[in-house]
């Protein structure tokens, strides 16, 4: 696939490795998912001290983009799929295979050299409504690893009429590095369809006012999408024939890009095909999916809890920090531990206890939110294939992250909310990254006054469990236990 001459804007700005392929003409500094140094050995950061005691600020857009970093492949997806038809009486498709969706050669050869041999859950059901003749407007629930991307690439590909020298199918996403990632895919699947070309709309990427673009695909953030559809008339809004929101959730937390994206919408044309993508479906993200997407199938991912049946839960009483990583050591010389998480509340005590854990001969890796992107990609890589075997990180790490191979999750420090009770979700995603894919995990926080004690009264009560208490001390007594 071919791309826009006019990227040479930032080609100045660029430190990425030369390649042959055209896309890392736009990657300024960001290592796709394939280009991950995995030689990147995060340092613990010096000047802990300059910290306050608010907990690590978890960045929405960082952490879409850090899943799709460390997702080279589609994950296990438990949910069933919910789908709302905007007309009932039309008949439901879904498809098992590619092939049933009678793609161009082109585009199917695309697919299975991206190592695609059957379509995804989510796959299965919006292909066929993207796909549909005459178009349909479809909100899709998709959290990253799910081939939600694949899915809108594929119909961006499928919907362009290459002898068009104009845009006709554009997509926004909420930063320039998730835009750069869409990109990428589209490349991928695209690379046998040399007459269709692609453009972004990101910071950097400038032409003289009034030039139409001739890609028929343009990725790019809302603001400069919205300059190039109104003050720079590089794209007429009115050829745009498909339309995709990616991040939906992401996009209204990012002050601008919401009332940008309505601005973007109102310029189409009433025929063109709306597409919305959102991991989550709150009510702020449902009133503005109403705004943009005019009579839409929905599909939903039934919520299916993670499970706490596979997961033994404890807490241990302490006084203080180094009575934590006193309880902490004695865990680790009675247990076979393959890989543990050790979750903590601020920065400045991550990077103590990494400090402290390395010192006593441990393989440590360390996550926390002033790191970039791509360093934190690059140490849960690591920690993926067995380098360290701990990882300690803030709430930076509490989603979305599967290893098969953790059998240990400490809570060095409980999760609490901003009014000081409880993080109920936050436990269960941290507690979720053991007990996995049936196998046996251990869940152990760490008590160190009376107000964390009434955390875990608080947490008993809310999922209906029992948290056992359990003394590290005592060699026989946690063998007993936790076996």
């Amino acid at each position: 696939m071919s791309r826009d001459s006019w990227a040479q804007a930032v080609d100045a700005q660029e430190t990425s490795t030369p390649s042959s392929r055209k896309v890392d003409r736009l990657r300024g500094n960001l290592n796709m998912a394939g280009d991950i140094n995995a030689n990147i050995v995060p340092e613990i950061p010096k000047g802990y001290h300059n910290w306050g005691p608010d907990g690590d600020k978890v960045d929405l857009a960082e952490q879409s983009l850090l899943n799709k970093l460390i997702r080279r492949s589609l994950v296990r997806n438990r949910n069933q799929v919910e789908v709302l038809q905007a007309d009932p009486t039309s008949p439901l498709f879904s498809v098992k295979t590619f092939e049933e969706l009678r793609l161009q050669p082109e585009l199917l050869k695309g697919v299975y050299n991206m190592g695609f041999n059957r379509p995804s859950r989510i796959q299965e059901n919006a292909l066929p409504m993207m796909l549909a003749q005459p178009h349909q407007n479809l909100i899709a629930q998709s959290q990253s690893g799910t081939g939600k991307t694949a899915a809108f690439s594929l119909a961006m590909l499928s919907h362009v009429n290459p002898a068009n020298k104009w845009t006709q199918c554009l997509c926004i996403a909420p930063t320039y590095e998730l835009a750069l990632q869409i990109g990428q895919v589209i490349e991928q699947m695209g690379k046998f369809c040399p007459d269709v070309e692609l453009a972004y709309a990101i910071r950097g990427n400038r032409m003289e006012r009034g030039i139409m673009l001739k890609e028929q695909i343009v990725i790019g953030t809302p603001g400069t999408v919205l300059d190039w559809c109104t003050k720079y008339k590089h794209i007429d809004p009115k050829k745009i024939t498909l339309f995709v929101l990616d991040e939906a959730d992401v996009m209204i937390a990012t002050q601008g890009h919401r009332d940008q994206s309505i601005r973007i919408y109102r310029q189409l044309s009433k025929n063109c095909q709306m597409l919305l993508f959102s991991a989550t479906f709150e009510d702020s993200v449902w009133k503005f999916a109403e705004q943009v997407i005019p009579d839409p199938n929905i599909i939903k991912l039934k919520r299916e809890e993670e499970t706490l049946d596979t997961i033994k839960q404890f807490y241990v009483m302490c006084r203080n920090k180094e009575d934590k990583f006193a309880a902490l050591c004695n865990l680790y010389g009675s247990l076979t531990i393959a890989q543990a998480m050790i979750f903590c509340h601020t920065r400045k005590m991550a990077g103590w206890l990494a400090a402290s854990l390395i010192q006593e001969g441990h393989q440590v890796a360390l996550l926390s939110g002033e790191m970039m992107v791509e360093q934190r990609a690059a140490a849960i890589e690591r920690f993926r294939n067995g380098k360290e075997k701990v990882l300690v990180t803030t709430n930076v790490c509490s989603r979305g992250i599967d290893v098969e191979q953790i059998s240990l999750v400490v809570n060095f420090d409980l999760p609490v909310d901003l009014g000081g009770d409880a993080d109920n979700d936050t436990y269960l995603h941290r507690i979720g990254r053991t007990g996995r894919f049936g196998r046996q995990g251990f869940a152990v926080s760490m008590v160190d006054s009376v107000h964390s004690m009434d955390i875990i009264k608080q947490i008993e009560t809310h999922f209906k469990r029992k948290i056992r208490k359990l003394d590290t001390n005592n060699l026989e007594e946690m063998e007993k236990l936790m076996s």
